[in-house]
């Protein structure tokens, strides 16, 4: 154990089960496997792990956390979206390309394999994929990376208390724009196969 790892307050059994997961793809793999909840919570990867369900933002912080026990800078991107919720995702490099890891309640808006040349290139890769739930395309931006580091002094991974500083600070920083407004003007919604293949297994709040 590192002595940086020794700050981050992880008790010796969560190190062993976050090194566990080892790469990108065995963190993936244990998002996928736990319960999408749609809770308003803003969990550390602590309490992720401790309840084995997420949303969207708690996957997020989850992956970057796990990103680190396993070597990996923990680096979040956030995507904006109109008309819908935004996206935030877990994003790593491989031999200097892009792949992503995320929780989502659509299928397609989870794991990229590390082949994305650049960040724009990895955030088009989630667009025909984006929709809301009249079927409108609405991924809009994408934001610069967010190295978590800059939120350790705030315990950002252990913390029993609500995370939500880092959303916060999300919302301020700069985003680029992936359409022109008159592209945007053109878009045509998905078609009832993609809609219906992205809303597989989707959580939906009991009545």
């Amino acid at each position: 154990m590192t002595s940086e790892s020794n700050s981050w307050g992880f008790s010796p059994a969560e190190l062993r089960r976050l090194r566990a997961l080892k790469d990108p793809y065995g963190i993936q793999r244990f998002l996928d496997a736990m319960p999408y909840h749609l809770e308003d919570t803003a969990w550390s990867p602590r309490l992720v792990l401790a309840a084995n369900t997420a949303h969207c933002y708690e996957g997020a912080l989850f992956a970057a956390a796990a990103l680190r026990a396993n070597g990996y800078p923990p680096l979040l991107l956030d995507f904006e979206a109109e008309h819908d919720t935004d996206h935030v995702i877990a994003i790593y490099k491989v031999d200097g390309c892009w792949g992503a890891i995320a929780k989502s309640n659509f299928t397609g808006c989870r794991f990229r394999e590390p082949v994305y040349r650049s960040l724009r290139e990895l955030a088009m890769s989630y667009f025909n994929l984006y929709f809301n739930l009249r079927g409108e395309r609405t991924l809009r931006t994408f934001s610069r990376p967010v190295h978590m580091k800059r939120f350790d002094p705030q315990h950002w991974m252990m913390t029993d208390k609500p995370v939500w500083f880092v959303a916060e600070y999300l919302l301020t920083i700069f985003h680029y724009r992936l359409l022109t407004p008159e592209q945007a003007k053109r878009l045509h919604r998905v078609d009832g196969r993609l809609f219906r293949a992205e809303c597989l297994e989707r959580a939906t709040k009991k009545p």
